[in-house]
Parts: C-alpha cells; structure tokens; sequence
C-alpha cells in the first residue's frame, strides 16, 4: 500500500509517498481502508522534528474516516461499517495519510450519518481537542469564555461547543472572519485590549498576552502540551493532551448529526500530492481542514 512518510526532516519537500506493507490488527485493534484523512499542524511538526525520532521512518496523520477492512480478536466491530478514528501518537511508523490504518478499537466511532469519508475526517483530532480543552476549563454556562485562534479548525469547533453549553463565547479573531466566527456561536469579537474573561481557551498559541485576558483567579488552556505559561494573578494554566477516545468521539459525531457542529474543508489532495498539501497548510490562512485522499 501507499503511505506518507518522513525520513529526515525538513520543509514540505521532506515529505514521501512510499510502498509498505498493509498492517494487520492485534487484538482489540481493528484496519480502516481510509476514505479520507485531515492534514493537521502535527504533522508539519513531526515533519519539522518538532517531536523527535531522527533516524526512523515516520508515519503522518492522526484523522481518519473509512470502512472497517479487518478485525482482530474482542474488537468489537464488524467489517464493513463506515467509522472515524483518532489514531494517537508523534513517533508512529504508519500514520493514517495512507491506504489503511490499523487504530485501538476503542479510539473508533461511527462516522456521522450523512457525513462523505472527505467531512468525516475532519473530526477526530480538532473536535476531541476542543472538547478536552473545555473539560480542563471547566466553565460554567453563562461564564464568559474567549476562544483565540476561533476562526481556526480546534477554535472554531470550541466556539461551537462552549455555545451549545451555554456559554458565553468572545472570539479572537481577524475582522475578516467575523461572519464566519458569529455563525459558529460566538456572541461577538473581543477588543484590541479587552480583558477579564473567566476563561480563556489559547487555540492560537499566543501564550502570555492571551492569558492577559483572563480575570484574576480564572483559568487558561492552551493547545501545545508544556507550552503554557505560568500562572499568574491566581489563574490556572494547563494545556490539553488530546487523548483518543471512541466514547466521546461517538458524542461528538451525534453532534455532527445533530448540526450542533460544522464539519469545515478548506480543500482535498490525492495522497501522492501530499508534499503539495503540506506546502498549502505553511501558508497560513486554512479556514478548516486540508484533507487527503488515498
């Protein structure tokens, strides 16, 4: 089979499409044929060597939405079915930018009913990190909350999020995108200068003058593990570690369904143009998800 990989780092032109084996699943594992798979920052950063493993052939991808192609023992699915999965890890020598995948049972949830392979796969990673980010947060409706970066594939799924529990969202984001940022759920922009939110959810890593904006005592959640700042004026800092998680990505793809969330892509590639994709998501700009198709 065909998979996108990368054996030394560098820019986009770092990236290959090789010829490997097709994984088998163990036991409480099960393979995808992949019908498509989002491209995401953590792949330019395993690209980068951002993550480490020098010297090894490493798989990208962590999205994917696909047909259910072999079951190992106790997995719990059955071949055939149309499924999304998170399949967790920076230093993995099969991503899911490939043919088939094999993910941990339990990372799997049905896709959304409605949904083709190209949308489906834009869940996974960004609506699980906007939700664990809102767990650690823990705001309360009619708190106030602002989401950074909210125009973005992580911020704009918060947006969504935060509003339908009743929060009160403000959006970080260009003017360009205020239409955008308001039909996802946030009430309004926030000011060059506005301050004193109870929480403040950092999708675009913009670190200390982010938690500026946090009231004394609230709390800040970035979106890089270890890279948030320290805590100041009582606020509690932490970052999310997105966790796979088959249960919770089954709640979310209901949200899907339920239009709750908006599934948002901002262009598809052929797995052999891989290069080509990585080299659009370095410009800057991507409203949604880039996704590849095998």
């Amino acid at each position: 089979m065909r998979a996108v990989v990368v054996s030394t780092f560098g820019g986009p032109e770092a990236v290959e499409v090789v010829e490997t084996e097709v994984p088998e699943p163990g036991a409480r594992q099960i393979r995808i044929k992949v019908g498509a798979a989002a491209l995401n920052p953590v792949d330019a950063g395993v690209r980068e060597g951002v993550f480490g493993g020098a010297g090894e052939r490493l798989g990208l991808g962590w999205d994917v939405a696909g047909t259910v192609d072999a079951v190992g023992a106790d997995a719990g699915w059955t071949v055939g079915e149309e499924v999304v999965a998170l399949l967790h890890g920076t230093v993995k020598p099969l991503g899911t930018h490939a043919e088939y995948a094999v993910v941990d049972a339990d990372a799997v949830a049905k896709a959304p009913a409605g949904a083709d392979a190209v949308r489906a796969a834009t869940v996974p990673l960004n609506a699980l990190t906007a939700a664990q980010a809102l767990d650690l947060l823990e705001v309360a409706p009619g708190r106030s909350l602002l989401v950074t970066g909210a125009a973005g594939a992580v911020g704009g799924y918060a947006v969504q999020l935060a509003a339908h529990r009743g929060i009160a969202v403000t959006a970080l984001a260009r003017e360009a995108d205020a239409d955008l940022v308001r039909s996802l759920g946030a009430a309004r922009l926030a000011g060059a200068e506005e301050g004193g939110f109870d929480a403040v959810l950092d999708a675009a890593v913009l670190g200390e003058p982010a938690l500026e904006r946090v009231r004394d005592g609230g709390a800040y959640v970035g979106v890089i593990p270890g890279a948030q700042p320290a805590p100041v004026r009582g606020v509690r800092t932490a970052a999310v570690e997105v966790r796979a998680d088959g249960a919770r990505l089954a709640e979310l793809v209901g949200l899907v369904e339920k239009g709750v969330l908006t599934l948002r892509v901002a262009g598809t590639y052929a797995l052999d143009e891989a290069a080509r994709a990585h080299a659009r998501l370095a410009e800057g700009g991507v409203r949604g998800r880039l996704v590849l198709v095998p």
